[in-house]
């Protein structure tokens, strides 16, 4: 858990800034869902032998009723349900993006928190490899307008079908089996109850057992193999470089087909920065019928901490305006002026309370503020203002109180 401090808030503003841009223009529509959701719809979605539900969730009973609640792990099984429940499906189709807190019992590790900020988009209702390219266009179009498209790369995988990957299930249990001895504690653990988890070890140790098991790619029927064609088609036709990586299968069971994950080699060994893929069952598994979904989440403290690490924050600048005010009445007189400012669409910082002049002129340059303007005695009496620029050497002014404003702009121009 991180709090965010107001040195630190600009920048997360200017990822949100860039994110809202970006899903507006691609025709997405905000939701926002309860951080506390009922454990079972976690359990149905995720997986109940999956790590997330077996040790990462956060999850108490209601003292009230009994009831198990749970801190969301993840965002998609929450904004399903609220489609679910509310109909959003009817006669129609939705591309929906959201944002917020989730919450994991896990190890802290650089950019992962207990608590982090999770972006991400759900589309549903369409079951062609189209959309699942045009999401990866989206995402590459992100990269591109925050700087960081050199520093990311895209992995791809095909999930199959459940028959299919009942199929490949069978025989990759049967040749773990014969390698039993060697898995680790995980391995041991995932053997029976989810074993193409155990292709996605991190343990260097078991590289060559996982690199020999059985492919679930040579276990697709036609259909699965042209939804897979079709997509890979596409990201070649707009551009979109990408790795195949058969051993990319997500931590959680609703995936089917287009798997996908940004990853960098930037942030060290937990490079995941954005990932996803359909998950064709999960609506109806939440009580909705049928139908095609796919979608992505992305670790906003992971996408900040690249663009630290690669300078590509911008610059943050103060406000405009920095009011300084010395003698009887100023108090007044600045805040009629620091109104007519504002109206005029100039952001003002008001100086309050006492200080000296030379005291307040030193809390104006270091607001950020981009000029001062000073009220005295004088100004008051002659129903004026001073205009002195912090940030170049232009000479100050003195201008009509309704003036203001156009002085200011006019030092801009």
């Amino acid at each position: 858990m991180n709090d965010v401090l107001p040195s630190d808030a600009p920048q997360w503003l200017y990822l949100e800034s860039v994110l809202r841009t970006l899903l507006n223009d691609y025709g997405y529509q905000h939701i926002r869902t309860p951080m506390l959701e009922t454990t079972p719809l976690f359990v149905r979605s995720i997986g109940e032998v999956t790590d997330i539900v077996e040790k990462e969730m956060y999850t108490f009973t209601d003292s009230l009723n009994g009831e198990s609640l749970t801190l969301r792990p993840e965002g998609t099984a929450g904004v399903l349900r609220a489609v679910v429940e509310h109909n959003l499906l009817y006669n129609a189709t939705q591309r929906l993006w959201y944002t917020g807190p989730m919450f994991r019992h896990e190890r802290p590790q650089k950019g992962r928190y207990r608590q982090f900020s999770q972006t991400g988009v759900e589309v549903l209702g369409f079951p062609g490899p189209d959309i699942d390219a045009e999401i990866l266009l989206m995402t590459a179009d992100l990269w591109q307008r925050l700087g960081i498209a050199d520093y990311v790369e895209l992995q791809i995988n095909t999930l199959g079908n459940r028959e299919e990957r009942g199929a490949h299930r069978t025989a990759l249990i049967a040749y773990l089996e014969q390698h039993a001895e060697r898995l680790d504690e995980d391995g041991k653990r995932r053997l029976y109850t989810n074993p193409l988890r155990v292709l996605d070890t991190k343990n260097p140790d078991l590289q060559e057992i996982c690199n020999a098991a059985p492919r679930l790619i040579d276990y697709l029927g036609a259909e699965s193999r042209a939804h897979y064609q079709g997509w890979k088609a596409m990201l070649d036709a707009v551009g979109i470089r990408y790795t195949e990586n058969p051993r990319l299968v997500r931590g959680l069971d609703y995936y089917n087909l287009s798997v996908f994950e940004w990853v960098t080699s930037e942030l060290g060994a937990q490079g995941t920065v954005c990932a996803g893929g359909r998950y064709d069952g999960l609506v109806e598994d939440l009580g909705g019928k049928p139908t095609p979904g796919i979608g992505f989440g992305m670790g906003m403290e992971r996408i900040l901490l690249l663009l630290q690490e690669k300078g590509l924050i911008p610059a943050t600048s103060g406000v405009d305006v920095y009011l300084v005010q010395q003698g009887e009445g100023a108090s007044l007189y600045a805040m009629k002026l620091a109104k007519q400012l504002r109206a005029a669409g100039v952001s003002v910082m008001q100086h309050l309370g006492e200080g000296s002049f030379k005291s307040q002129m030193k809390k104006a340059d270091g607001s950020g503020a981009a000029y001062a303007v000073i009220v005295g005695e004088n100004e008051i009496a002659n129903g004026t203002a001073i205009v002195k620029s912090l940030r170049s050497e232009a000479e100050q002014r003195t201008v009509a109180f309704a003036e203001v404003a156009d002085a200011i702009a006019a030092f801009k121009a």
